[in-house]
């Protein structure tokens, strides 16, 4: 995250109350409370204080209340983030220092985050991570000098220390954790079966590291809890990596019990391919599509291409179709080379965990080989094109390279980057209301990569994979 970044995600609080929606937040109590620390940053500085409390610009008070509004949010039936903001327009959060330490002073908080008076555990421990995140970015990331974000290798540093202060990083002799990406927006058959996949992940003792919100982040972690339960496995991981433009349409599930909200969706993205060991894709919409597009753009890079990665694309059967488009896209758009990169497995849960496992076996002999951490992939070559934070605008979509005429990991970037625009245009509060102003994102391109990405795309809306509340509005337009 460059400075500009994090000081434009400052300068975009949540949308106003003129700004309304029809969608339904779940929530129908508002509640005054008083919460300590559980486990993280019980002290701060009185300059971290002045600067959460800051609601000017270059202050971290908006972006706070965003992210921490999102957490107490948390179960709500609701992907719509305006919704969340003008429903609970009057919320505030305070900071009480005191000699012996801090507490947070919750004004017309979301009800559905206590229990008889009482914040929710685990939602205290999400709540405490977000200011956790925050305050270490702020001072460490962005203000501090350690890092230059201009620089590949300053931005893998930058990642690996977030990580790091958020302890995720102290199981070092493993090779057992499963990213799992998917739709927030998916069909209860779908859902059902990341369960079940999550479950036989779960009985080989594997890990689950997810987006943290509901859908396809939260079924396997869920089929996990049981599959770990059955083996008497009581220290299981279930880590949740998410960002501030989107945790509010996607907030945390009760089941993460490791949460870090990285800086932007590059560093995110970063930090599932460097601290995962294997990735499952189940289905999921124009989010997902950005995921396999990034991974894919890594891996296409020649200095990966030894570098092993299991990739496993599942399913139920009536998800053969979805893979089936999503197997031609990339076909068409990236060829034989890209699709030599992933195992599409359906309805099989048990075979999906097992070519997982296989998977993670000559992962564990690669980086015993080269010497490499068994918990941040340091080897792994992730170009600066897919690095750097693309600030999306109508300009900058419009203005992408999106032709045949460029290397293949090259070309996986700047379509991951349409994709990133669409989910921004989709679930991220200011981008909605520039849609809204200027009208639909226009990109154009190379036909041959045109026509499979309209046809990917119009797949998408047919199934309802867009947006889990509310009527769909498209947010692109593809121009001949």
């Amino acid at each position: 995250m460059t400075a500009q970044t994090y000081e434009q995600m400052k300068k975009n609080p949540p949308a106003p109350p003129a700004a309304q929606s029809k969608a339904v937040v779940e929530a129908t109590e508002f509640v005054d409370a008083r919460v300590t620390p559980r486990g993280s940053l019980e002290n701060l500085s009185h300059d971290e204080v002045a600067k959460l409390l800051d609601r000017g610009q270059g202050g971290l008070y908006p972006l706070f209340r965003q992210c921490a509004l999102a957490v107490l949010n948390s179960g709500s039936y609701s992907d719509d983030p305006r919704a969340l903001f003008d429903r609970y327009r009057d919320f505030e959060i305070k900071i009480v220092q005191q000699s012996w330490g801090i507490k947070l002073e919750l004004t017309h908080a979301p009800g559905i985050a206590f229990v008889e008076g009482e914040m929710i555990r685990g939602v205290k421990e999400h709540l405490f991570a977000v200011l956790r995140d925050i305050v270490y970015i702020a001072n460490e990331i962005v203000e501090s000098s350690r890092f230059d974000l201009t620089t590949s290798d300053g931005i893998t540093n930058a990642v690996f220390c977030i990580l790091r202060n958020a302890r995720v990083l102290e199981t070092k002799g493993q090779t057992d954790l499963v990213v799992c990406w998917g739709g927030h927006s998916i069909s209860r058959e779908e859902y059902d079966y990341t369960k079940h996949v999550g479950y036989e992940l779960g009985l080989r003792g594997l890990n689950v590291c997810t987006g943290c919100g509901p859908g396809a982040m939260k079924g396997p972690m869920k089929g996990a809890t049981i599959g770990h339960a059955k083996q008497r496995t009581s220290s299981g991981r279930y880590i949740g990596l998410t960002e501030p433009g989107i945790v509010a349409a996607e907030p945390p599930n009760a089941i993460v019990n490791h949460l870090v909200i990285m800086p932007d969706i590059e560093k995110r993205l970063e930090a599932f391919v460097r601290l995962g060991h294997g990735i499952i894709v189940f289905p999921g919409g124009v989010g997902t599509a950005e995921e396999i597009l990034y991974l894919l753009g890594v891996l296409l890079d020649p200095a990966n291409a030894d570098q092993p990665m299991p990739l496993v694309f599942t399913g139920p059967a009536s998800a053969a179709a979805y893979f089936e488009r999503v197997d031609e896209f990339i076909g068409l758009t990236l060829g034989p080379e890209a699709k030599a990169r992933y195992r599409i497995v359906i309805d099989n849960p048990a075979e999906a965990a097992r070519v997982m496992v296989a998977g993670l076996e000559r992962v564990r002999q690669h980086r015993t080989a080269t010497g490499d951490a068994y918990n941040f992939n340091w080897t792994l070559s992730i170009p600066p094109g897919l690095q750097m934070p693309f600030d999306v605008t109508h300009e900058s979509v419009a203005a992408l390279d999106l032709h045949l005429d460029q290397p293949v990991h090259a070309r996986a970037a700047n379509l991951r980057r349409v994709f990133s625009a669409l989910v921004a245009g989709n679930i991220r509060a200011p981008i909605i209301r520039e849609v809204e102003a200027r009208g639909p994102f226009e990109i154009s391109g190379d036909s041959r990569l045109m026509q499979p990405l309209d046809a990917l795309l119009a797949q998408f809306v047919a199934q309802k994979r867009m947006k889990l509340s509310g009527e769909y509005h498209p947010v692109y337009r593809i121009v001949p």
